[in-house]
């Protein structure tokens, strides 16, 4: 690349913490070709807090920095971060759109910052982004003038003589409008605006946090911080102290008002106008398409294909007056669909297949092409993903995407199998014709099929090459592989649990085993043939790990962990063994190394958000995460400091005594994985084959609201409650549990609690029925009575006949007095206790 020029910027806050300030605008004049302008918005270094709007002449390949002119400055502070804006866009007139952020501290509370307390004006939105005299939290519309001085266009939303007003103001309200676009046929303006970071609805704050898309068909107060979304409105708040405030009336959208100390401008305020597309960290209910996680809204051009005759390769006709808009955090772009009058019709996901690295800014080139700055997966960071990407549009027929696969991969002979070309597709939806080819390792062809699925028998043995070859109805063609081993049956392995329960472990009781191995052609580990020695078996004890019925092994389960956190947002902000915006993973794994109750608080952070552990920049929530997903992820962060040492085998028949019951498992986490593998010694010159099996027992604390069925409860989850709990809300409410094993289990020990003020609540017992909730009755409690205030939960034991084997297991709850209206109590977990206590 070549380097334009250097301008000295200001990039730290007084208190010497990384700004959001530097270049944050950048654009060329619409008449560049002949006058070279190009217009910055930054931050210039020096004393004066301030960021400016300045012209530049291009001469060739360099800036002449001589040449500035500074068209516009808006004082800031820089005490305090945070929210600068900086967008640049033009309309056909040649006015210039200038964004500006609200330029306040968001770190003290998740809702609005409204905090009208003396010296807290940095964490008082309303000095800005609704204050009618403030160039902040706003977008400004002014006409450049070939002086370096600017004129105001007529539809600004104040006349210049309107006093305690700025008339550079075209739109106010806003929190953080990054990134902005002008339609050059309507000459609607769209901005995406940046959302606080609540990830729930506060009785006395307000609304969640929402990310807005803004369309202006003219100037216009859009609300913050009094409203969000869809005006959705914040509560005027008193602080009380430092961290609780008093609610008094909601914000009016169709009268805000602003009283704020702060204030320089009006009072009473234009009506609030609403997003035209808003959406929360969780899945959206107007906007599902949008997705979940991390949120970063920006908003790209209005693609008219007339602009584009005769070029190379303009987008096709389909995306003609259609609004692109794109996501930071999220990795996606979308195409929103307008009506003829500029109402939004439907939104879809454009290359949905592609997650971009964090999109910034983008723009249609003169070719056809979309030009779009990946700003890469770090902040504050030279990402080595961080580039300037081009998205061409190539017409015509697309190749078929083919996968093969095989019902059995490996067996004796003669092995008898059926091809599979399940997940094959063709995304121009044509006919396809499917062609297979068998061939040995010399390259031999022993078999041609045809059809999507045939079926072959492998009568000599090898390892054979499966190559399906798919064509569709012009004639494009792909092909995948697949590969068969025929000559050795796989050994088949399994664990038999002797006198132990198959659910569950408890601590401290020997879960008693013997491994079972049997091959066709090596023989068994019971008859002998089988030294016990080639036979593998370990017993891992994961202390935080949720029990979960697809888990094959430690592995998979941190596996998924990690899967979870590549899918989402979360690399945006953290990496594996590297700072970015938050800690490196590592370091993380590192901190809470050996801490028992990290999981619990992980977990409830990943889901609520916060700051203040790692500096003062908060984690958004992702609420959308199950209390499960969370800590799947937090497991496999978390074991990133283990040491990885071999495991040594354990014996083929034996007793694994899992660790006495600790915080985890008193919380429903933790697992014991028993593990048997083999690999055999081949067989008619076919290379080994290996096998295992796993088995997962879970801890004997269970958290009853995650039950496979359940009727007549509520689930709840807040700041206050670690875990979700399960409230009765009738007498006959129950959960549900698939396929628990009671074999050696004397009794279940609810943890339950029955508090009046806050649930209304009149007490009652749990019933332990088995197959079904009016099933064989089994066991049931003593009753609870209700109680003047939360307190603690008071252990509900029923005593369990004895049982055998695998049943549905249904907790029952009882109150024949209680009245409609009335909720029964609230239960958190429930313990399963064994017969032979350790």
């Amino acid at each position: 690349y070549t380097r334009l020029a250097t301008i000295p910027v200001s990039l730290k806050y007084t208190n010497d913490k990384d700004a959001e300030d530097g270049l944050l605008g950048l654009a060329a004049d619409p008449g560049f070709a002949s006058n070279g302008w190009i217009y910055m918005f930054y931050s210039p270094a020096g004393p004066e807090a301030k960021n400016v709007l300045a012209r530049y002449t291009m001469s060739g390949d360099s800036v002449d920095l001589a040449s500035a002119k500074v068209i516009l400055a808006v004082p800031v502070q820089r005490d305090e971060c945070c929210h600068t804006g900086g967008s640049i866009a033009f309309d056909r007139n040649g006015n210039l759109y200038l964004s500006t952020g609200d330029n306040t501290n968001p770190f003290a509370i998740g809702y609005a910052p409204i905090d009208e307390r003396p010296g807290r004006s940095p964490w008082d939105a309303q000095k800005s982004s609704a204050n009618t005299n403030d160039l902040r939290g706003k977008i400004l519309r002014i006409h450049p003038e070939p002086d370096g001085s600017y004129t105001i266009p007529e539809g600004n939303f104040f006349h210049k003589d309107i006093p305690f007003t700025r008339p550079e103001i075209y739109t106010m309200g806003h929190r953080n409008p990054y990134r902005i676009a002008v339609d050059q046929r309507t000459g609607f303006l769209y901005w995406g605006d940046v959302g606080p970071d609540a990830s729930v609805d506060s009785v006395d704050r307000g609304p969640k946090g929402h990310d807005e898309i803004g369309q202006a068909r003219r100037a216009g107060n859009f609300g913050w911080p009094h409203f969000v979304g869809d005006n959705k409105a914040y509560w005027k708040t008193t602080f009380v102290d430092s961290v609780t405030v008093r609610a008094g009336e909601r914000f009016d959208p169709a009268r805000p008002l602003n009283w704020s100390p702060n204030n320089t401008g009006l009072t009473d305020l234009p009506p609030a106008e609403r997003a035209f597309i808003w959406y929360p960290y969780g899945p959206s209910a107007e906007f599902p398409v949008l997705g979940t996680g991390g949120r970063t809204a920006m908003a790209g051009p209005v693609y008219y294909r007339g602009d584009f005759q005769g070029a190379a390769r303009p987008f096709p006709a389909y995306y003609d007056r259609k609004l692109l808009i794109y996501e930071w955090m999220r990795g996606w772009i979308a195409a929103v669909t307008l009506d003829a009058d500029g109402d939004l019709a439907s939104i879809e996901r454009f290359m949905p297949s592609t997650k971009f690295s964090n999109p910034m800014d983008m723009e249609f080139g003169p070719n056809g092409d979309l030009y779009m700055l990946e700003y890469g997966t770090r902040w504050f960071s030279g990402n080595d993903d961080a580039r300037l990407v081009r998205i061409e549009y190539t017409a015509g027929n697309r190749r078929p995407i083919v996968a093969a696969g095989v019902d059995k991969p490996a067996g004796a002979t003669p092995l008898r199998v059926t091809l599979s070309s399940s997940g094959t597709t063709d995304l121009d939806e044509d006919s396809l014709r499917y062609a297979w080819r068998i061939t040995r390792p010399n390259g031999t062809v022993v078999r041609r099929l045809t059809g999507p699925n045939p079926t072959i028998t492998l009568p000599r043995a090898g390892v054979y090459t499966v190559s399906l070859f798919v064509t569709d109805a012009h004639g494009a063609r792909d092909s995948a592989k697949v590969w068969i081993a025929a000559g050795n049956e796989p050994p088949k392995v399994d664990i038999d649990l002797l006198e132990s329960n198959r659910s569950f472990f408890f601590p401290g009781v020997p879960v008693r085993y013997a491994a079972r191995v049997t091959d066709r052609e090596d023989g068994s580990l019971q008859g002998g043939r089988i030294p016990a020695s080639r036979v593998i078996v370990t017993a891992d004890y994961l202390k935080d790990v949720l029990p979960k019925e697809s888990l094959e092994s430690a592995t998979a389960a941190h596996q998924a962990g990690r899967m979870l956190l590549e899918a989402g947002t979360c690399l945006s902000c953290h990496q594996l063994d590297r700072k970015s915006i938050g800690p490196a993973y590592t370091a993380v794994a590192q901190k809470y190394h050996g801490d028992s109750s990290a999981m619990t608080r992980l977990v409830r952070k990943i889901r609520g958000g916060g700051s203040g552990v790692w500096g003062s920049v908060m984690m958004p929530p992702h609420s959308q995460l199950s209390e499960a997903e969370a800590s799947e992820m937090v497991a496999y962060i978390l074991s990133l400091a283990d040491e990885k040492k071999p495991i040594p085998s354990l014996p083929t028949r034996g007793a694994y005594a899992p660790p006495v019951a600790g915080d985890s498992t008193a919380s429903g986490v933790g697992v014991v994985v028993l593990r048997a593998a083999y690999t055999d010694r081949g067989a008619n010159g076919v290379p080994a084959v290996s096998a295992q099996k796993t088995l997962v027992l879970r801890a004997p604390s269970v958290i009853v609201a995650s039950g496979d069925t359940a009727e007549g409860v509520q689930k709840y989850k807040g700041p206050e409650t670690p875990i979700e709990v399960t409230i009765g809300s009738r007498s006959g409410a129950y959960v549900g549990f698939k396929q628990l094993d009671l074999t050696g289990v004397s009794a279940i020990v609810f943890a339950a609690l029955a508090p009046k003020p806050q649930l209304n609540a009149v007490g009652g017992r749990v019933e332990v029925r088995l197959d079904s909730a009016s099933g064989r009755l089994v066991g049931e409690t003593t009753a609870i009575q209700p109680a003047d205030s939360l307190g603690a939960p008071t252990q509900l034991r029923a005593a369990i006949e004895p049982t055998i084997g695998v049943r549905d297991v249904y907790f029952v709850f009882r109150n024949a007095e209680a009245t409609q209206g009335r909720n029964l109590f609230i239960v958190t977990t429930a313990t399963f206790e064994h017969a032979r206590k350790p």
